[in-house]
């Protein structure tokens, strides 16, 4: 059982399926239950979008009791799409709790099983680990090219990163996901909590925060949760573009590191591994896909000598330009 201090976690809500349902009731069946469930939720305008969730969820925890229910106090923000960003609607949330530990997730993971917590936090009895963040499984359905890229990035080994492996690791020093990411309550403060804006990455510019303090992120593979995407070429397009605007904005972090290498390989292991499993006839999406991906990224790197029409229009996140 976990003895080393409170934990709350914090969501971020928009338009959510049935999926924050399932997220809800696997938090409370957890082993380590948090606090608090803080969950901020983005609507078009100032309405009554945060309560008609809230009491879908009452309505459901009621329906089906659930063992944590009393114990757990459940928070609800909002705020408009104009006002949402990255880092700083997650910092908003750090806001509500006082806990030492502060458990990030998106409302679409869903904890494989009830020690996902447990798990998460036990890197932190090392009083020198500064955040981890967990193993994410692809959700039923998924592709060859979906399995094997969640493969590469959350391997089933766990891993210790500290500031003495940048040059060793490149950017994936700094990887970290706020899909499903804990956080020492201290080390996030005296890393100045989340950058408040930013289109992307708020997870891996924090991770680099602290490795630049001293502290080590943690990959915790044994804590896991069922995460993953089916994105189009232009989906791909589009995210990607706005990892090159954060790029570009943060280059005093990540021109640091080796960033399209580690791209690369990907892409090469990838068409490997399908050729190996008999999905040959994946190839041409995968060689589509990251075509637009690195499309996608050599144009958010070059956001700021394009027309402001073209960036909203390549961008996912169009608010952010507002």
């Amino acid at each position: 059982m976990w003895k080393m201090g409170t934990a709350d976690v914090i969501i971020t809500v928009y338009k959510p399926d049935g999926r924050l349902i399932r997220l809800i009731r696997g938090l409370l069946w957890q082993t380590v239950l948090p606090g608090r469930i803080i969950l901020m939720v983005t609507q078009k305008e100032p309405d009554a979008t945060a309560d008609r969730i809230r009491n879908r969820i009452e309505t459901e925890l009621t329906d089906r009791p659930v063992k944590g229910r009393g114990c757990v106090r459940l928070i609800f923000d909002s705020v408009t799409e104009r006002e949402f960003d990255h880092g700083g609607t997650r910092h908003a949330g750090a806001l509500h709790s006082d806990a030492d530990y502060l458990i990030y997730m998106t409302q679409d993971a869903v904890p494989a099983d009830n020690r996902l917590f447990e798990r998460l936090l036990a890197p932190f009895e090392d009083p020198k680990t500064g955040a981890a963040y967990a193993r994410q499984l692809v959700s039923p359905g998924a592709d060859a090219i979906e399995q094997y890229t969640h493969l590469f990035n959350y391997p089933p080994e766990s891993r210790i990163k500290t500031r003495g492996d940048i040059d060793k690791l490149g950017i994936k020093a700094y990887f970290c996901s706020d899909v499903c990411a804990a956080y020492r309550r201290s080390v996030y403060d005296e890393a100045g909590g989340f950058v408040r804006h930013t289109i992307f990455n708020e997870d891996m510019l924090m991770a680099a925060a602290i490795l630049d303090l001293g502290y080590s992120v943690c990959y915790e593979a044994d804590a896991m949760v069922y995460h993953s995407h089916q994105y189009t070429a232009l989906q791909q397009f589009r995210r990607n573009f706005d990892l090159g605007v954060s790029h570009r904005q943060y280059r005093e972090v990540f021109g640091r590191v080796r960033t399209e290498s580690e791209g690369i390989r990907l892409v090469k292991n990838t068409a490997r591994y399908l050729v190996r499993t008999g999905n040959s006839f994946l190839l041409p999406r995968l060689f589509l896909h990251s075509a637009c991906k690195y499309t996608g990224y050599l144009l958010g790197r070059n956001y700021d000598r394009l027309p402001e029409r073209v960036v909203r229009m390549c961008s996912m996140c169009r608010h952010y330009w507002k």
